[in-house]
């Protein structure tokens, strides 16, 4: 087993970081501030956490320097304290060996092209006309359907299936279980019984973007799907066909975009929100957990929508006040009438 180990004046340097304390302590590994040994790298980047720094056991803290100062041990001194450790982390992950070539169990069509530089792995399945670039690496039960393309340097962890006409970037990371270019919910009502569109689109993906486990993302019905570059969805997500997502915006778990939706650049939508259909939203907006975006958001900044948690009886009573709210609006407007007029 190959151990990773640098000392706190390497990782100074290699990352551009000033470094106060021992320089030559040896770092392994990381853990958080009140769970670290003398041998692992910790971070400090959330106020709430700033009591564990005095008792804290790590061999060496990412910080900035406001709070510098206050480190009983090595530390890191960064801009943002929260960069700096992820690409430290990174340092000390472990991933699983993935050599080139194609394992015994896959199958390959004759008319795919795999490059001899890509990890093709158990149980595979890989159909006419897919192309897999070099360094791409597939996970076990991975599929590739026709007309679609693995990017250089990607990988598909496990059960990734691209169904067809997907286009991946480079180094597009896939979670266990992603589906990407299934069918469109495309339906038309004849009279008394629903008739399917076909989805005659596919779906583009960027370079550098990140798709969570068991997130689907639905094939145009005529034109692409499309995540510009370093777009990053979390697990369970949604998005309908036809959908654009602008770079590097990202998106946490369970939330949905229904078909058509345009998403700017750099924003961020929390957990279970949703956004209807052909709607579009600004560059660098914030949608808050559990939000519904039902209007287009044409200014930059942080929205929410929805009811705060209360205590059941007063959300009881609240609710059923709801019903009464054009009511009281219209009374409301009358006595603001009469007083005027008076």
């Amino acid at each position: 087993m190959i151990i990773t180990h640098y000392s706190v004046a390497e990782l100074a340097e290699r990352f551009a970081l000033e470094f106060r304390g021992d320089g030559a302590r040896i770092i392994d590994g990381v853990g958080t501030l009140a769970g670290a040994g003398p041998t692992q790298l910790s971070f400090l980047s959330n106020s709430k956490y700033t009591a564990q720094l005095a008792t804290t056991h790590a061999g060496v803290v990412v910080l900035s320097a406001d709070t510098a100062d206050s480190c009983p041990t090595a530390a890191l001194i960064a801009r943002d304290p929260y960069v700096a450790y992820a690409r430290i982390a990174a340092l000390f992950e472990r991933l699983p060996a993935a050599p080139p070539g194609i394992h015994p169990t896959a199958v390959v069509a004759p008319s795919a092209r795999v490059s001899a530089s890509a990890s093709i792995g158990p149980g595979c399945v890989i159909e006419d006309g897919a192309v897999v670039e070099d360094g791409a690496i597939l996970g076990p039960h991975c599929i590739i359907g026709p007309e679609c393309t693995v990017g250089a340097q990607s990988r598909l962890v496990a059960r990734v299936t691209l169904v067809i006409r997907v286009t991946l970037g480079k180094r597009v990371l896939a979670h266990p279980g992603a589906v990407i270019g299934s069918d469109g919910f495309g339906l038309a009502f004849d009279r008394d019984h629903w008739v399917k569109l076909p989805q005659l689109g596919g779906v583009r993906i960027g370079d550098d973007c990140e798709i969570g486990a068991n997130t689907t993302i639905d094939r145009g019905a005529l034109d692409d799907t499309v995540l510009e570059e370093d777009v990053r969805l979390d697990n369970q997500i949604q998005i309908a066909h036809n959908v654009y997502i602008g770079a590097h915006t990202a998106m946490a778990g369970c939330a949905a975009v229904a078909g058509s939706a345009k998403i700017g650049r750099y924003c961020m939508i929390g957990g279970n929100a949703g956004v209807l259909g052909h709607l579009e939203v600004a560059d660098r907006v914030t949608i808050t957990a559990k939000s519904l975006v039902t209007h287009s958001i044409r200014e930059a900044g942080e929205y929410s929508s929805g009811v705060p948690l209360q205590e059941n009886r007063q959300w009881r009573r609240n609710a059923a006040r709801f019903k009464h709210l054009d009511e009281y609006a219209r009374r409301l407007s009358a006595l603001e009438k009469d007083k005027n007029d008076d």
